[in-house]
């Protein structure tokens, strides 16, 4: 009898153990049907947006009194978000806050705004990047898919994430650094992984699919040869301190620019006027327009590209050159992203920094290309990987010591302010377990005395 008895619970094990497998079996199944076509879709959008931009860039290059007509470019995409795309203006901020609180979704409109919103930018010499598209073209499609197949909250915000991670991963060339930062960017100090298998499948397709359309990505190498030890390490950290610092300043500079132009020019297709003619203005103060677009192209072979900063020649000043041409842009309500900029932006500090400490430029180059942004976004560990992926596992230390540094020096700001803080960089009181940049910003402005 008691035999009997346990082969009969052993088989309820066994039948028990088989239909979870099934069912986890069948859950993979389902998945994959939905993003393997999301991300090749995203990809192959990305692959047209990128093509876009290398297409405009030229033709700036070819026309350059294109420049002028800045003011106008920048007044007809401020009017046409401010007829058709109001639901949209947050931009990356209003993926990030859906994937929190689920509510009425991404709306798909925001994929051909941002797409057109950005062609315009760089067509006309605005300086922005391009990761900001690239996230909204894959949250709003991943949106649209999650309506259109009824997930659930839970189903919506995995598949907005790997919208994220499909977006990032095409526009870079960088798929783990891609699926990393759509589980990082959401808070401070956590890691969202339940969603990272699809958020890495998400990332590898969508790579594969921008690839796939014969799409190349900017190549940057570190043909320097120094040995990886203690001091290096150490410079790296210093140096990251100030990738730190100056990625901080960045983000603070554009939200107070933009939110002082949105008080004073209240209705919004003016306010890229305004800033179209400020860009026109620093080209001619500065007698230079390496510091339009995005950065990866010059009109002329003597022209600054983020490549530029890899090499021997010494550019001290033009992170902060491209720093203020980026803030006017963005500030102004352009579209694009702060990615590639932040990238220029640290590639030319570190290109800055190297004499000083005695290391190769290309090596702090690299070094500062992610870090700064490591410490802009408050995404250390994508950041770190992206370096890995561009840069290779030689200098892997001294790049994660740099991004991780910059994140900690960079506090409570960031350039998405709808990334909530899960576990405080210091301690600090009176801080709700929601608590996101935004609010933490608007707190210090309050305790801020006032003159």
């Amino acid at each position: 009898m008691r035999a009997t008895f346990r082969t009969f619970i052993g088989e309820l094990n066994v039948a028990g153990f088989v239909r979870n497998r099934h069912d986890h079996a069948m859950s993979v199944v389902r998945w994959a049907l939905i993003l393997v076509p999301l991300a090749a879709l995203v990809g192959t959008l990305c692959a047209a947006f990128l093509w876009s931009l290398d297409a405009v860039t030229r033709l700036r290059f070819a026309w350059p009194w294109l420049l002028y007509l800045l003011p106008l470019g920048g007044f007809a995409v401020g009017l046409l978000y401010h007829l058709a795309g109001r639901s949209v203006e947050g931009g990356n901020n209003l993926i990030v806050e859906q994937i929190h609180e689920p509510g009425g979704g991404v709306p798909l409109r925001m994929a051909p705004l941002i797409f057109f919103g950005t062609v315009v930018t760089h067509l006309f010499g605005g300086s922005a990047g391009r990761e900001g598209t690239a996230v909204q073209l894959g949250g709003s499609l991943a949106s649209g898919f999650g309506r259109a197949l009824r997930l659930d909250a839970d189903g919506t915000r995995i598949l907005l994430m790997a919208g994220i991670a499909a977006g990032f991963g095409a526009v870079f060339g960088t798929p783990i650094a891609g699926a990393v930062f759509a589980l990082e960017v959401l808070a401070i100090g956590r890691v969202e992984y339940r969603a990272m298998a699809p958020c890495l499948v998400a990332a590898l397709v969508g790579d594969w699919a921008c690839l796939a359309w014969g799409i190349h990505h900017n190549v940057y190498r570190i043909e320097s040869l120094v040995p990886v030890d203690a001091l290096l390490t150490a410079k790296a950290g210093i140096a990251g301190v100030a990738f730190g610092l100056v990625g901080l300043a960045f983000a603070e500079a554009n939200h107070a620019l933009g939110g002082w132009l949105k008080r004073i020019v209240p209705y919004g297709p003016l306010r890229p006027v305004i800033g179209g003619g400020a860009v026109i203005a620093l080209v001619y103060v500065f007698g230079t327009r390496d510091y339009l677009g995005l950065g990866t192209l010059a009109a002329t072979p003597d022209g600054l590209t983020i490549a530029s900063f890899f090499g021997p020649d010494p550019h001290p000043w033009s992170w902060a050159l491209k720093l203020l041409f980026t803030v006017v842009t963005l500030s102004a309500g352009f579209k694009g992203g702060e990615v590639t900029p932040l990238f220029f932006i640290g590639a030319a500090l570190g290109n800055a920094l190297a004499p000083v400490f005695g290391v190769p430029t290309d090596v702090f180059a690299a070094i500062g290309f992610v870090a700064l942004f490591a410490g802009a976004a408050n995404t250390p560990l994508a950041c770190t990987f992206m370096g890995i992926e561009l840069f290779g596992a030689m200098y892997a230390v001294p790049i994660a010591v740099g991004c991780f540094v910059a994140y900690l020096c960079s506090g409570h700001n960031g350039i998405y302010l709808s990334q909530r803080i899960a576990i405080p960089k210091v301690s600090t009181t009176g801080l709700a377990p929601t608590a996101t940049l935004r609010e933490m910003r608007a707190k210090r402005a309050v305790r801020r005395p006032r003159s």
